[in-house]
């Protein structure tokens, strides 16, 4: 395998410059505000207006139990597909909690196995206090020793206290903060509305390339195109589309991993099965595990491509 392309730099501003695009952006966000919510700017109103909606209560759990804001922000944007996910909307469940030795409601979904048991709250406020209990528990003692600001330590933690199973769980954490600069709430300032800041940064901003298993990838942002981050490092579309077993260039579903090389033929060691969860496909399956579509239909040439059903990975 190939390294992938470096990513295009750009020269550094002056300070005259920057203050220019400040102030442009400024005039444009009027001009955002008012646009139609529909392609990228619908992704990405679904995800501003949850952190406007949630951060309350992201800081309020900060204050209690000490997890920082941008990192609970962050997984409940992530978890709950910025409130859109059924367990959100009938259960006001936002961090995929499950049931455990919970006695209240509950209900049923697809998970790592098929019918598991989640919480359902009365509410989402409820549900951001039952998260910070659940990570008050000696599992994750070892995160509370970092410093409130090391939100990458705190995703890293998370993951290696198996949170979730997703390998790449992290960085998707770390990409979201970062995209949506949260952690402006890790100090304490729920009521934060920097248009112009949060304009100016998503205009600079670039993907940041990660690596898991020895594969380069970025994570896909609300409205990101394989076109687009082509372009952004200097690839032919061509190449990355067949990385990726897309078949042709379209909107990527927001926090999916894009692979910058071809990704290896097999899944790695230790999990053997995997169920498809809600919003899931034999292709998002593939790419979290870093191996190629083609080997996961031959290890399952009879699996239907829909929620629930069982995987094998090797």
């Amino acid at each position: 395998m190939t390294p992938p392309p470096a990513p295009r730099r750009s020269s550094r501003r002056s300070p005259l410059a920057a203050i220019t695009a400040i102030l442009l952006c400024t005039c444009l966000a009027a001009a955002v505000t008012a646009a139609p919510k529909n392609g990228k700017n619908k992704g990405n109103s679904q995800y501003t207006d949850y952190i406007e909606r949630f951060a309350p209560l992201a800081v309020e759990q900060m204050k209690q139990a000490g997890i920082p804001a941008s990192i609970t922000l962050a997984q409940g944007l992530l978890e709950s597909s910025a409130g859109m996910s059924t367990l959100a909307r009938e259960g006001n469940n936002h961090f995929g909690i499950k049931c455990g030795n919970w006695t209240g409601p509950s209900m049923l979904r697809d998970d790592d196995e098929p019918d598991e048991c989640f919480r359902v709250y009365s509410s989402a406020a409820e549900s951001y206090a039952d998260h910070s209990r659940i990570l008050q528990a000696k599992r994750y003692k070892r995160l509370f020793d970092l410093a409130p600001s090391d939100y990458a330590g705190w995703a890293r933690g998370l993951s290696e206290c198996g949170y979730a199973t997703d390998p790449n769980y992290a960085d998707r954490l770390v990409t979201i903060i970062e995209l949506y600069g949260l952690t402006r709430y890790d100090s304490g300032a729920a009521d934060a509305d920097d248009v112009v800041q949060f304009i100016f940064g998503a205009l600079q901003s670039s993907h940041a390339v990660r690596r898991s298993r020895n594969l380069h990838y970025v994570v896909a942002a609300p409205g990101d195109t394989y076109l687009a981050i082509a372009r952004e490092f200097n690839m032919k579309v061509t190449d990355l589309l067949r990385y990726n077993d897309a078949k042709r260039d379209g909107e990527i579903k927001a926090w999916e991993e894009v692979y910058l090389q071809e990704k290896h033929k097999d899944a790695p060691s230790g999990q053997k099965k995997v169920t498809i969860g809600e919003g899931e496909s034999m292709h998002s399956i593939a790419q979290r595990f870093g191996m190629q579509l083609s080997t996961l239909r031959s290890l399952n040439p009879k699996a239907k491509d829909r929620p629930g059903t069982v995987l094998l990975l090797h």
